[in-house]
């Protein structure tokens, strides 16, 4: 099962029904029946010709119980959860930074949503690419930028400080699913992922029907996105998006766990840009609802 999110389908790394990353039993090398992504026959990191397709774990020894590689020579070209963390600063950082700069220049609502526009057809095309594209997921995030600036500056006139307060709360999110996910309260197999996937596929097609009838007829269409109904839909969509952060640290320690090559890291930095954009969004519209009320 691949790891996805809310918005986008993405190559993610398989999922054993009996545990998940980082808590279960040491996976044999090269085994495709252990779940590693790495091993399979059809695997594009597997070919005999590819630097990627030796398994760090194959080596033996002591430190094959604890899941690395024995020599330093054996993990060049490998994702590191340095790596990760680098890739998803500098994603992050593009988001912030486009951010500032449409709420500084008061850029138009129409504009913005072009800007979202754009960025979902950057992330729609990186979903369907076989390798990372670093240039379109930093366009991607950028554009994204430009459209937060100015959603965050529309909801900010209606409720003053509601965009620092979903910061805040996003901030919450992440390290609560980090802390569920590393005590083992959050389980990420397969039954966890079916469920997370159809949740999200019928909570889309609800926003989706609320919008055409809000286009067409009027209104604040189906009344999922106001007043008290509109605040439980918004805790949904939180919840949502905290599970596929779940999804995103499964992946990301599946990837480092099994030798994923480095430019996956690029991947999971832009996953992991996906959730936190989509947990932001849901609390900010939260916030304005409160503040209406």
């Amino acid at each position: 099962m691949r790891s996805s999110n809310p918005v986008f389908s993405r190559r993610g790394f398989s999922r054993g029904d009996s545990g998940y990353a980082g808590f279960g039993a040491t996976p044999q090398a090269g085994s495709a029946a252990q779940g590693n992504p790495y091993a399979q026959p059809t695997n594009p990191y597997a070919q005999p010709t590819n630097p990627y397709a030796t398994n760090p774990y194959a080596q033996g020894g002591p430190d094959l119980q604890q899941g690395y590689p024995q020599a330093p020579v054996q993990t060049a070209g490998r994702m590191t959860m340095d790596d990760v963390v680098a890739r998803t600063g500098i994603t992050l950082g593009t988001v912030v930074v486009a951010a500032g700069a449409a709420w500084a220049l008061s850029l138009p609502v129409g504009l913005g949503f072009a800007a979202g526009l754009v960025a979902m057809v950057l992330g729609l095309v990186q979903s369907f690419k076989a390798k990372p594209s670093p240039a379109l997921i930093l366009g991607y995030a950028a554009f994204e930028g430009l459209f937060l600036g100015v959603i965050s500056q529309a909801y900010n006139n209606v409720a003053h400080g509601a965009p620092m307060q979903a910061v805040l709360g996003t901030m919450a999110v992440f390290a609560g699913v980090l802390i569920a996910y590393r005590t083992r309260i959050i389980r990420v197999d397969r039954r966890f992922t079916r469920f997370v996937i159809g949740a999200a596929i019928g909570f889309l097609l609800l926003m989706v029907a609320n919008s055409l009838f809000a286009v067409f007829g009027g209104g604040d269409g189906l009344g999922f996105r106001s007043g008290g109904l509109g605040i439980a839909v918004g805790v949904v969509g939180v919840l949502l998006g905290a599970a596929f952060l779940a999804l995103d640290f499964k992946q990301i320690e599946d990837g480092v766990r099994y030798g994923a090559p480095r430019e996956e890291s690029w991947l999971a930095a832009f996953g992991l840009t996906l959730s936190l954009v989509w947990i932001y969004t849901e609390i900010l519209r939260i916030i304005a609802i409160l503040n209406n009320d």
